[in-house]
């Protein structure tokens, strides 16, 4: 082929890399031939899925043949219910990150920007580049969204404010009072998308319900997802509230079939279980409870979270210290890529794998692993 093809992509998508996903077992068993790996990387559900949604989603395979429920009636009417909002509020996505994408594509596009705070979730500024907006990142105080930085970085022609509570990768958050502060500042022109991923992990008197913005703000977007406290992240399953009239221009852009029938059968049938997510959060406290500790005996800081995942700053670069980790059979991630070279972000995972982890970085640190 003698045509430049690259030359005739989208100028944004030819400055972009792809995402970079936590190291898949699969592949660091193909790579070092090892059996018995334990993953802290990806933010996953270390209970495994709610076996009442895995029925859920068996059952459903018998109608593989035919195309999904492109309006996910269903699955709306039930989340209406438990949120308390209405079933035109919402859309559905292949995942929480298929709907950032959809925001981006809506109201993004040259001659326009978006703010997001340094340190926040990645697929922000691939989003806005991807359909050739302008990134605005605003500096961040103590690892957390600047509000102050981020309402003052709001340009003529910005359109989009990103902002993630909890944050990945850092796990920190903005309090109700902050957060309602900022939101009477944005312009009602001025989109603001509250990304809750890991929301039901908070667990603290002061975290903002985004929900609750949704009258006073007809501007925010409130995004979640059925990949984490859910267990649903190999499905792909996630969702935004917001106004109608946003939803509806969201609709517009989405795919008719984003959704499978095994993933909405899935989603419907974990909403009923609550002992599930009950058992999640429960697991997710003792776990971080358990590394915290851990990191305190190694001398190590760490950044206070309130996801299901905790970053820990190492004295090093942080990626020698993963692939010895990778060697010794534990995954966990580098974040070298958020401007945070010396950390590794470790999701929590069961007691055993968080023992296996703590005692793997201490063998390294007495191993001289650390004295780069």
């Amino acid at each position: 082929m003698t045509c430049d093809v690259f030359a005739l992509a989208n100028v944004g998508v030819q400055g972009l890399h792809p995402y970079q996903p936590g190291k898949p077992i699969e592949e660091l068993q193909r790579e070092l031939g090892l059996d018995n790996i334990v993953k802290l990387a990806s933010n996953e559900n270390p209970l495994g899925p709610s076996p009442i949604a895995m029925a859920a989603a068996q059952a459903s395979l018998k109608q593989m043949h035919l195309y999904p429920d492109a309006s996910g009636f269903e699955l709306k009417k039930k989340l209406a219910a438990k949120l308390g909002v209405g079933e035109n509020q919402f859309t559905l996505g292949n995942g929480s990150n298929d709907v950032l994408d959809l925001i981006a594509r809506t109201f993004l596009g040259a001659g326009s920007s978006a703010v997001f705070s340094q340190y926040a979730f990645i697929v922000y500024p691939i989003a806005v580049q991807a359909v050739g907006a302008r990134a605005i990142v605003a500096p961040a105080k103590d690892w957390g969204h600047d509000l102050l930085e981020m309402a003052a970085a709001i340009e003529a022609d910005t359109k989009v404010v990103f902002i993630a509570n909890p944050n990945n990768p850092t796990g920190n958050y903005l309090d109700r009072e902050s957060l309602s502060a900022f939101l009477a500042k944005v312009p009602e022109h001025v989109i603001v998308v509250l990304d809750e991923a890991y929301v039901e992990f908070a667990g603290v008197d002061d975290f903002p319900d985004g929900l609750t913005f949704l009258n006073d703000y007809p501007n925010v977007i409130v995004t979640r997802t059925f990949s984490k406290a859910y267990g649903l992240a190999g499905l792909r399953i996630g969702y935004s509230i917001s106004s109608p009239q946003i939803a509806d221009l969201l609709n517009r852009v989405r795919a008719p079939f984003n959704v499978s029938i095994p993933a909405m059968s899935a989603a419907l049938a974990v909403l009923d279980d609550r002992d599930y997510l009950q058992r999640s959060q429960q697991v997710n406290s003792a776990g971080m409870g358990q590394l915290c500790a851990g990191f305190d005996e190694l001398g190590l800081t760490y950044i206070p979270s309130v996801g299901n995942f905790v970053a820990v700053e190492l004295p090093c670069d942080a990626v020698p210290v993963y692939q010895a980790l990778l060697r010794e059979g534990v995954i966990v991630r580098p974040v070298g890529v958020y401007q945070m070279p010396n950390h590794l972000r470790v999701s929590i995972g069961l007691e055993h794998e968080n023992a296996r982890f703590l005692s793997a970085l201490k063998k390294l640190i007495n191993e001289g692993c650390f004295d780069q």
